[in-house]
C-alpha cells in the first residue's frame, strides 16, 4: 500500500467535522421553523438528521485523534434564508449535503489503497450521504414526479 498523507487526510477530516457540526446546528434550527399540518413528521425527520450529523462528528473526530491530530473547533458557514418554507429548507439541506458528500469523496481519493479502515469509512460515509441526498431530492419532487430536475442534481450516482 502507498503511504498515507496524514496532513491532507486530517485536513479533510477536519472539514468533514466542521461540515457535520454545521449540520447538527442547521437541522436543529430548521426543526424549530416547521409549522402546519405536517409539522410533527418533518420536525422529527429534521431532528433525526441532526442526531445523525452528530454521530458523523464523533466519527470524524475519533479518526482525527486516532491519526494523532487535533480536531477543529470551527464550524462550516451556515446557510439561512430566514424562511419557514419547507422546500427552501430542503434545498438548503441538499446544498449542504452536496458539500459534505464532496468532502467524503475527497477523503476516499486520499485514502484509497493507503488505509483499508479509512477507505471503508470513506466509502460507507459516501454511501450514506448519497442516499440522504437522494431522499432530500425525492422530498423536493411533486407527488408523482419521478425524474429529478437538473437544478436538484447532486452529482451522485
Amino acid at each position: 500500500m502507498a503511504e498515507l498523507d496524514k496532513e491532507k487526510v486530517v485536513g479533510v477530516l477536519n472539514r468533514i467535522l466542521e461540515s457535520e457540526l454545521a449540520g447538527v446546528v442547521r437541522y436543529t434550527h430548521y426543526s424549530f421553523l416547521v409549522f402546519g399540518f405536517g409539522r410533527i413528521p418533518i420536525m422529527l425527520w429534521l431532528r433525526a438528521q441532526a442526531d445523525e450529523s452528530l454521530q458523523h462528528v464523533h466519527q470524524a473526530g475519533e479518526w482525527i485523534t486516532t491519526l494523532g491530530a487535533y480536531p477543529s473547533l470551527e464550524i462550516e458557514p451556515l446557510l439561512d434564508n430566514h424562511t419557514f418554507d419547507i422546500a427552501t429548507i430542503l434545498r438548503e439541506s441538499l446544498q449542504s449535503e452536496t458539500v459534505a458528500l464532496a468532502h467524503y469523496r475527497e477523503l476516499l481519493a486520499l485514502v484509497e489503497d493507503r488505509s483499508i479502515e479509512l477507505e471503508e469509512y470513506a466509502r460507507q460515509m459516501t454511501q450514506i450521504e448519497e442516499l440522504h441526498a437522494g431522499e432530500v431530492d425525492k422530498m423536493l419532487r411533486r407527488p408523482g414526479e419521478v425524474e429529478t430536475s437538473p437544478e436538484r442534481r447532486t452529482g451522485h450516482n
